[in-house]
C-alpha cells in the first residue's frame, strides 16, 4: 500500500475539477459515538455539537468545500469478543456525523456519494498499512473512539 504525501493533494485529475487541498481531512472523536436511533436527544445534540466542534479544528479551510466526498468512519470500540450487542451498529453512528459536518466540511449533504461504515473491535487483531499518523495516535491511547477520514468522491463513473 502507498501513502501520499500531502504534496500530492495537489495533483489535477482529468475531466474533475481542481482538486480540494484540504482533503483528505481526518480526525479522532474519542469515546462512545451515540447512535441516530437514541431516545435522548440531548444526548445525541451534545454528540453532534462534539463532532463539529473536532471537525472545525480539523478542517484546513475558512469555508466548506463544494466537491463530492466520500466518508470513512471506523468505530473502534472495547467489549468481550461475542458482547457486541451494546455497541451501536455502524449505520446508526452515520447520519449524526454527516449532519455535524454540514457547514463545516461540506455545504450540502447531498455532497456526500459515498459512506464506508465499520466497527472493530480493540480486542481483536489487525493487519495494518499506511496506517495515518493521526489514527496510530489513536490507537496509542486505546480508548473507544470513531475516526473519520474525508475525502475526494470516486468518479462516478467507475460503478466498481
Amino acid at each position: 500500500m502507498v501513502h501520499l504525501s500531502s504534496s500530492c493533494r495537489w495533483l489535477r485529475c482529468v475531466g474533475v475539477s481542481p482538486v480540494n487541498p484540504v482533503l483528505p481531512c481526518e480526525f479522532i472523536l474519542p469515546g462512545r459515538p451515540v447512535s441516530n436511533q437514541t431516545k435522548d436527544k440531548s444526548k445525541l445534540q451534545a454528540w453532534v455539537k462534539r463532532v463539529r466542534q473536532v471537525a472545525s479544528q480539523s478542517w484546513e479551510s475558512d469555508r466548506p468545500c463544494d466537491e463530492f466526498v466520500r466518508i470513512r468512519l471506523t468505530y473502534y470500540f472495547e467489549t468481550r469478543s461475542g458482547n457486541e450487542d451494546s455497541v451501536p451498529d455502524s449505520d446508526n453512528i452515520i447520519k449524526p456525523v454527516r449532519t455535524a459536518l454540514i457547514s463545516v466540511v461540506y455545504q450540502h449533504d447531498y455532497q456526500v456519494t459515498d459512506v464506508v461504515s465499520r466497527r472493530k473491535n480493540l480486542n481483536g487483531s489487525f493487519r495494518v498499512k499506511g496506517m495515518s499518523p493521526l489514527l496510530a495516535e489513536g490507537f496509542i491511547k486505546g480508548v473507544e473512539s470513531v475516526h473519520v477520514r474525508i475525502e475526494h468522491a470516486p468518479d462516478p463513473a467507475d460503478l466498481g
